[in-house]
């Protein structure tokens, strides 16, 4: 899940800390009752994107682009998936192409069209947020997507 979404790495830490709590002594019953709420906590996370009406791709720039989360109306979040969705549509289509992350053109046209898809966003995003968010989805992008269809999703869609 971490992998496919690095805004999980809360629940990696969680993960990590549970497993230090029982090698540190935790009984067996709390480590139990313990891992079942975190179990409980993977399967909501694994639902949200079906909430949110995301595929995992979606959801994953929708987290980079909400997460840490700031004062959005539901309308402005419902934009999000909207700007989401419109770039990773305009991104696989057209940018992807083999080897774009090799060739500084084609880096630095993924780099423009990020950008310019994400001045969509809401004006609930500061200047300094759009900036901040547009980097953080160019190196996910750049990190998540190798080029001509091939990404880390392939194999987790069907």
């Amino acid at each position: 899940m971490v992998s496919l979404n690095r805004t999980r790495t809360d629940l990696m830490e969680k993960f990590k800390k549970l497993i230090d709590e029982y090698n540190s002594g935790l009984d067996v019953d709390g480590f139990f009752a313990k891992l079942v709420t975190f179990v409980d906590e993977l399967t909501e996370e694994e639902d949200r994107g079906v909430a949110e009406q995301l595929s995992e791709e979606e959801l994953a720039l929708f987290d980079i682009l909400t997460k840490p989360e700031f004062d959005m109306t539901d309308t402005e979040k419902d934009e999000v998936k909207k700007v989401a969705r419109s770039l990773l549509q305009t991104l696989k289509e057209a940018k992807l192409v083999l080897d774009w992350r090799k060739k500084q053109r084609s880096r630095a046209d993924v780099d423009s069209t990020v950008k310019n898809v994400l001045d969509e966003l809401p004006r609930a995003y500061t200047p300094e947020i759009y900036q901040q968010k547009c980097d953080l989805v160019y190196q996910h992008v750049f990190d998540s997507y190798q080029g001509e269809g091939k990404s880390i999703y392939v194999s987790t869609e069907s």
